[in-house]
């Protein structure tokens, strides 16, 4: 029986857009993809036909760099809340970052942090694992087709995940068969820039603006061009995170994945905003790595469009209001984005370019089985986006926190539904 059949819609879908239809099962799986119009008996069998009337209709957008808060620092947000925010952007599946209390280092604290997603995500689900100086040999030893991969922080961190011993890097990165995730900033420049705002403002309050001094692009450049070097040494699997500078794309390979080990992403927030945009939005724009210049965010969007860019994350990490005040130094840094990063992006780029950044490719590249792509017998995770103007207000916002730095804008997609195919815990090949 077909549960629910999606016709006459736009359907993009491994670079291709056509008018066409998706047929799914009693079984939450792709029973068809076809072109034109659905047959009649089609039609007849579906307990609920949708007629689009030329609607977009996407696979669900995979974000695999979300701060969901769980454990330990839900006062900003939660797995229930963060995941209904995603779905009401359209996105189906997140892989949640380890950065909380007590950080995600051991075997039995992700466990812990799957069983609570289990209970209330609204959205399929995994968890990095993060490494630290103490855990790498256990790493060998995790279920991979369960891990999403590793989370390694080059920069300051949450608890004891900074890594930045040569060394213990070269070991990491020749022992994990999945992929590592990386926050690639130099820490002793990051620091560096600390001491030297403190001087300079003898002490004061350190403007906002200041922050993408103090986080530099040579801090940017200086450790992902380590990383890749090791990487490329080790032949490790590497996914470079939030791509902040033109700098750091000349490290990075063009084209498809392929058979790329080296990947990067870059975030909404690093493609639409830039420094000028201090004054506007204060501390809310603020965020690890800083947000650069508009020359940084044009090299970036013609990055997406060559291959240098793979995917598209969003980086969402709530915090409150509350948190937000302060100055450069002690401002909280991180934003809201996931329900509203794939009506930003479609607004920006081409809809087969979206669904490739934000879909196909995370799926590739960490191996999620049967999600991503509209495919007889894949999971039906898929968003309808209708072609309505709308502004994005106060009263929109579904994470707690209560604030976006995209309050105001006009956007020109809207989603309008969104199927999950579960919630369910993420599996990979490996």
């Amino acid at each position: 029986m077909i549960s629910h059949l999606i016709y006459n819609a736009r359907v993009v879908n491994e670079g291709r857009s056509f008018l066409g239809f998706v047929a799914v099962g009693d079984d939450g799986l792709i029973a068809e993809v076809g072109e034109g119009m659905p047959s009649q008996e089609m039609l007849a069998q579906a307990k609920e036909a949708v007629d689009t009337q030329g609607w977009l209709l996407l696979p669900g957008a995979i974000d695999v760099h979300v701060h969901f808060r769980d454990p330990g620092l839900t006062h900003k947000g939660d797995f229930a809340t963060e995941s209904m925010a995603a779905l009401k952007g359209g996105v189906t599946s997140v892989i949640d970052m380890p950065n909380v209390k007590p950080v995600t280092v051991t075997l039995a604290d992700w466990e812990r942090k799957m069983e609570r997603a289990a209970q209330v995500s609204h959205v399929n689900y995994s968890a990095y694992f993060g490494a630290t100086a103490d855990n790498i040999p256990s790493l060998m030893d995790l279920d991979y087709s369960r891990v999403a991969g590793v989370k390694l922080f080059l920069g300051s961190s949450t608890g004891n995940m900074l890594l930045n011993d040569p060394a213990t890097l070269r070991q990491l990165l020749s022992t994990v068969p999945a992929v590592i995730a990386v926050h690639a900033e130099d820490d002793a420049m990051v620091k560096a820039g600390m001491e030297w705002a403190k001087r300079e403002f003898e002490g004061g309050e350190v403007p906002i603006p200041m922050h993408s001094a103090i986080r530099s692009r040579r801090a940017c450049f200086s450790a992902a061009k380590q990383i890749i070097e090791l990487a490329r040494e080790t032949g490790a699997r590497l996914h470079l995170l939030h791509v902040s500078t033109q700098e750091e794309l000349v490290l990075l390979d063009d084209g498809g994945v392929g058979e790329k080990r080296v990947t990067a992403e870059t975030c909404p927030h690093y493609l639409l905003l830039s420094a000028y945009d201090y004054p506007r939005l204060g501390a809310k724009m603020k965020c690890n790595p800083a947000i650069k210049l508009p020359s940084d965010a044009a090299a970036l969007r013609q990055a997406l469009l060559d291959g240098r860019i793979d995917t598209i994350g969003t980086d969402h990490a709530p915090h409150l209001w509350s948190e937000k005040h302060g100055d450069a130094l002690t401002a909280a840094s991180g934003m809201p984005s996931i329900q509203f990063a794939l009506p930003l992006m479609l607004d920006m780029l081409p809809p087969e370019v979206v669904v490739e950044k934000m879909a196909h490719n995370p799926a590739r590249i960490f191996g999620i089985v049967r999600r991503g792509f509209l495919r007889p017998g894949y999971h039906a995770d898929m968003v309808l986006v209708s072609p309505t103007e709308w502004t994005v207000t106060r009263d929109d916002i579904l994470s707690p926190c209560g604030w976006s730095p995209y309050e105001g804008r006009t956007l020109n997609h809207r989603v309008e539904r969104t199927f999950v195919a579960g919630p369910s815990p993420l599996h990979f090949y490996r």
